[in-house]
């Protein structure tokens, strides 16, 4: 085991393949937790062992984000569980290059050194692109395609991963930060965000994650069998049907989110506000409070 400071790796073996790195984070920059399920279920189809992991006690507050006690399986004791911020190697034979992938939490302390660490990883690996994923909350409603926008330091890497270009300008977190650490150390660097309905924000959206898998997979030119996504997202769909259906306010509230879009898309005009959209507040309750009885996670029959 070699270790730098808050950087241990457990194992980093010789000759990778090309490597991307993948990374997605916990938090602000996680809406209904679409980037980091999008990347556990990568990691997870590609058996995809743990290398290196950073350290949580020089980067986090605890009384923010606590430490969980888990009582281990078949037995009494318990155990304490830190934040983590873990890397995986996927190194699946059919796929044309590995892949790192790193799951984390967004940190509250000391940004520029926690992105440093990440480009040590991606440094002794001799990663050759990282692929940041994002999720955010937009004023769109769940019966349209989720939308991935994207930047990209790379022209062609952009147009590879059909980023659509975004504007924004404001407070960013830590894949803000990340991204442009990457650009300021030279290596190519994309960030893909799918945006999530702001009314269904506090439960796992599977439609978010499958788009964000089906784009990363589409680069790595790779294909898996998506089938436990694609029915969750169908649940997900008759779940959210069946609300409306009782609540004729949400669903005049959906009409006009999906009348609104329609307008922006053919540039007629600016549309109705959401916060003056009717019924907004009460399908947020009524669709977080159902989902969460009947959640699914990925990978979850």
């Amino acid at each position: 085991m070699a270790e730098s400071s808050s950087l241990v790796f457990e194992d980093l073996p010789p000759g990778l393949r090309r490597p991307v790195l993948l990374a997605a984070f916990a938090g602000w920059n996680d809406a209904a937790e679409s980037a980091t399920s999008a990347a556990q279920f990568l990691a997870q189809r590609w058996s995809a062992p743990c290398i290196a992991r950073i350290l949580p006690e020089e980067f986090f507050h605890f009384g923010l984000t606590r430490p969980e006690v888990r009582i281990q399986d078949g037995s009494q004791t318990r155990e304490i569980r830190w934040p983590a911020n873990e890397f995986f190697l996927g190194q699946e034979p059919s796929l044309s290059r590995d892949v790192i992938v790193g799951i984390g939490i967004e940190p509250h302390l000391k940004w520029q050194t926690f992105c440093g660490h990440i480009l040590e990883v991606a440094r002794r690996a001799q990663v050759t692109m990282v692929i940041t994923l994002g999720a955010l909350l937009a004023d769109v409603p769940h019966t349209r395609p989720i939308q991935v926008t994207g930047v990209s330091t790379d022209p062609e890497l952009a147009a590879r991963l059909r980023t659509s270009p975004t504007r924004y300008e404001g407070p960013t977190g830590i894949v803000g930060a990340l991204n442009d650490a990457c650009r300021r150390a030279g290596l190519p660097v994309v960030s893909l965000w799918a945006s999530v309905p702001h009314y269904v924000s506090e439960v796992s959206n599977p439609h978010a994650i499958l788009a964000l898998v089906r784009r990363v997979l589409e680069f790595l030119e790779w294909q898996t069998d998506l089938g436990e996504l694609e029915e969750a997202a169908a649940e997900y769909d008759r779940q959210l049907a069946r609300i409306l259906a009782q609540k004729p306010e949400a669903a005049r509230y959906i009409q006009e989110l999906e009348q609104r879009v329609a307008r922006e898309e053919t540039s007629e005009g600016e549309g109705v506000p959401a916060s003056d959209l009717p019924g907004g507040a009460d399908l947020i309750r009524e669709v977080e409070q159902f989902l969460r009885e009947h959640r699914r996670e990925p990978g979850q029959g």
